[in-house]
């Protein structure tokens, strides 16, 4: 048996080579900078004693969230319906999912890996719930249109009023793969940082894996399919939320390919969970949490 199901029932790196005056003004003019770190809630804020206070099965939980995000984007996507009723069970709110159908998609190619990384996020999110097993949170209130729309009004993609068709097109489901994938890479390099129990480490890091190669091949696709500067507005909108360092790279840097977005020594860089937060609820109480209308479960929160 994995060591991880026997012990758990219980510097951000990234310096964007990208810092020109276009991003700055639409930081400036955005006002997502100031909001990002507002009413985040109670759960890990900072650094140092505040850090030392969360568990291993805190952060797993903090993880599972992200997971359960993921897996409803991907299997809502690629087969119409989301996780099942024995997969979403668990501590704190329990909540439904707003938004999203299966993606009519015109490349056979983006189908495929689609249906790949669906069937890997819905692993995950299974391996995260048996190795928390009774500690694990439940799947908290989604709404994947409300959090595309304000992500994609925060990039300028569509007009402030306007709606992000997420799921209407193959163009459209890369930019919101790209939204989430890089995301999570951040997430499980940052997070690295405040597990103690080495299978714990050892599973995570896996994870972290995976989401590398489906952030990879998307950052390619994207590329490939002429979408890098829709792609880089993106990138500066998820800035502009996740706090004041400068963290984000788009696929393309000073026209130079960037499928691999790493520091100047070449390693993957992290965010805290905090700056994890400050995306994924699209800068906080003013866009209504984004993604989490009522705010993730979990002491991470």
């Amino acid at each position: 048996m994995n060591p991880i199901f026997d012990r758990l029932s219980a510097d951000p790196a990234g310096a964007a080579a990208r810092l020109d005056a276009g991003r700055r003004a639409f930081l400036r003019a955005s006002g997502l900078a100031a909001a990002s770190g507002v009413a985040l809630g109670t759960g890990l804020v900072g650094t140092g004693e505040a850090e030392a206070a969360v568990s291993d099965a805190d952060v797993l939980n903090f993880a599972l969230n992200l997971e359960y995000l993921e897996a409803e984007f991907y299997l809502r996507a690629v087969f119409g319906e989301g996780l099942g009723a024995s997969d979403v069970t668990g501590r704190g709110a329990a909540g439904a999912v707003t938004g999203g159908r299966e993606v009519v998609f015109k490349d056979a190619a983006i189908k495929a890996f689609a249906a790949e990384i669906a069937r890997d996020e819905h692993r995950h999110v299974q391996f995260l719930r048996k190795a928390l097993g009774d500690a694990k949170v439940a799947r908290p209130a989604i709404n994947l249109t409300r959090g595309f729309d304000a992500a994609a009004r925060a990039a300028g993609l569509v007009p402030a009023d306007g709606h992000f068709d997420v799921f209407g097109s193959d163009d459209n489901f890369l930019l919101g793969a790209f939204l989430f994938e890089d995301v999570g890479v951040t997430a499980y390099k940052g997070a690295a940082a405040l597990l103690t129990d080495k299978a714990v480490l050892s599973a995570a890091a896996g994870i972290l894996a995976v989401e590398a190669y489906h952030a990879g091949e998307i950052r390619l696709m994207l590329l490939q399919r002429g979408l890098d500067a829709r792609a880089a507005a993106l990138s500066d909108a998820r800035d502009a939320v996740d706090g004041s360092t400068d963290l984000d790279q788009p696929v393309r840097v000073n026209r130079l390919v960037n499928v691999v977005p790493t520091d100047g020594n070449g390693i993957a860089y992290g965010r805290t969970p905090q700056q994890v937060l400050g995306i994924v609820y699209v800068g906080g109480e003013a866009n209504r949490y984004g993604f989490f209308p009522n705010r993730m479960n979990g002491a991470v929160r």
